[in-house]
């Protein structure tokens, strides 16, 4: 039993063929070294023709070999995390930390209440204690359709919770387990609430008389909140609803550990939780690691999806990311230490403090709470503060995930990247290709935005973090910068060859055979 007690929780592994592919990128780079010199050393002389087109793609391709090197940075050094569940439980069982979870929606018309309503009821029946377990949905619509939803799907969770549970249901989203097509949830909304603050505690937790299902059983706490917005103060989107209900939950039910999800992304996994806490609660390196981030997948995507799927990420860059201090923040599917993510630095001396808080609180009625907690999701609570700055998700930058998550990083603390067997999270993907060039835009505005503020992994995160961890934050704040090169070498060479000019030599026809191979390699 003694030994049983200094086994670790989860274990580490490198990946295998690390020499193999470090012997093929050392080939690559060497290729690579080999056109720049042909390039510098075959530079036309002024006046001739074509000159300034070489050195256009000179340029170019001095530019996406350095960004090569970036990509490789996250490719170089993978690990992958292996959990011992019944560890945690043989341990810990009885002192499991309380649970918050945030899921957040804006618009009805969007997303619709039945989408989010069934990801709301596969987070409140997670395999974990559910007197340790609070749900929030952020309504920033202020959808009356939204909050009937919610009332309507509580009143559900009395029979759908303990059926899973009692026949081990997975997924426990009723509409991924049912395989029902809803048709056309999109709802046309024009109500909004009429308060400017809406804060409703749809099932209170500590009644063990009221909170219970059908079978008798406590059923998790679940709260709705519909912020104050005002046109004169600035709401900051997502960052903003977080940070609300980082604020409201810390005076209902201060869970010690945060998860947020997109309304979209459903769990998959009723063990994730599990998962997580057998690296907060590692008694060597859980105090270390300040969250611990599970992939986005999708349920909608084709076996070979090529501008959707985010599997080179998640299966490659991810766990190469991993192996450096930690993935990024990527705003959803992430597990928070509460303290972490409300600016508290990391100190070597700390503990991973993550055990149930026995000590009662201030009990009071569920009416006395909506209203003392009306004023932390007022839109002048902020004002003055640390929150957006030094506190919560930061403002001013449209990826507020990945700024949040190297603020983190720069503070000394790891993170963990989580990759089960069976994914933990399942969402929906851009279905056609506009809506992914939308998408795809906004996140490589956003990451570039990163680049340019005084946030920047090139200066705010050196000395901070390691150099291959700051080189991986690069690789993406860098992604929008492609399209200049790319844009050089795609249109001059066609441009000169109609002139009769050819920026080439004969012996490039062998260049797309190689590219072939590459890619084929890259994407194993």
């Amino acid at each position: 039993m003694a030994k049983e007690e200094h086994l670790p929780l989860f274990e580490t592994k490198k990946a295998q063929g690390r020499v193999l592919f470090r012997i093929f990128a050392a080939s690559i780079f060497a290729g690579i070294c080999l056109i720049w010199v042909y390039r510098v050393s075959h530079i036309p002389k002024a006046g001739e023709d074509g000159r300034f087109a070489w050195i256009g793609l000179l340029g170019a391709e001095i530019w996406f070999g350095f960004y090569w090197l970036l990509t490789q940075a996250s490719r170089w050094n993978p690990v992958y995390r292996h959990t011992f569940k019944d560890r945690l439980s043989q341990r810990y069982e009885n002192e499991l930390p309380g649970v918050d979870i945030f899921v957040c929606t804006a618009d009805a018309s969007i997303e619709p209440p039945m989408m989010v309503m069934n990801t709301v009821l596969s987070v409140m029946a997670y395999e974990y204690p559910p007197e340790k377990l609070s749900v929030y949905l952020s309504d920033d619509g202020g959808s009356e359709i939204t909050y009937y939803a919610l009332m309507e799907a509580a009143e559900f969770a009395k029979h759908w919770i303990p059926y899973c549970k009692k026949y081990n249901v997975e997924p426990r989203s009723p509409a991924a387990y049912f395989v029902s097509k809803h048709g056309d949830d999109a709802v046309e909304d024009n109500h909004q609430a009429k308060d400017f603050v809406v804060i409703k505690i749809v099932i209170d937790g500590r009644d063990p008389i009221n909170a219970t299902d059908n079978e008798g059983c406590a059923l998790p706490t679940l709260v709705y909140l519909a912020r104050e917005k005002r046109p004169q103060y600035h709401h900051n989107f997502k960052a903003g609803a977080m940070n609300a209900l980082i604020r409201v939950s810390s005076y209902i039910s201060n869970g010690k550990l945060l998860l947020n999800v997109d309304c979209d992304m459903y769990s998959n996994n009723s063990l994730a939780i599990r998962d997580t806490l057998c690296f907060l609660m590692d008694e060597e390196k859980g105090h270390e690691l300040a969250f611990v981030q599970f992939p986005q997948n999708f349920k909608n995507l084709t076996k070979n999806e090529l501008y959707a799927s985010l599997r080179v990420i998640n299966e490659v860059e991810a766990h190469g990311v991993d192996g450096y201090g930690g993935p990024l923040y990527v705003g959803t599917g992430c597990f928070h230490r509460r303290d972490t993510l409300c600016g508290r630095k990391f100190s070597k001396d700390s503990k991973s403090d993550m055990k149930w808080d026995n000590r009662k609180r201030e009990e009071l009625g569920i009416h006395e709470l909506e209203e003392n907690t009306k004023g932390l999701a007022s839109c002048t609570f902020e004002e003055n503060t640390q929150w957006g700055k030094e506190m919560g998700l930061k403002y001013g930058c449209p990826v507020e995930d990945i700024i949040t998550g190297l603020s983190i990083h720069c503070r000394g603390w790891k993170s963990v990247y989580c990759n089960p067997a069976r994914e933990a999270f399942l969402g929906l993907a851009p279905a056609t290709l506009p809506h992914i060039l939308v998408q795809h835009k906004r996140w490589s505005e956003g990451n570039f935005h990163i680049f340019l503020s005084k946030y920047s992994p090139a200066w705010y995160a050196y000395g901070k973090i390691r150099l291959g961890h700051q080189l991986g934050y690069l690789r993406y704040s860098l992604w929008a910068s492609n399209c200049l090169a790319t844009l050089v070498y795609s249109t001059l060479p066609s441009l000169y060859l109609l002139r009769g000019t050819s920026l080439f030599p004969q012996v490039w026809f062998l260049c797309p055979y190689i590219l072939i191979i590459y890619i084929t390699v890259r994407y194993l």
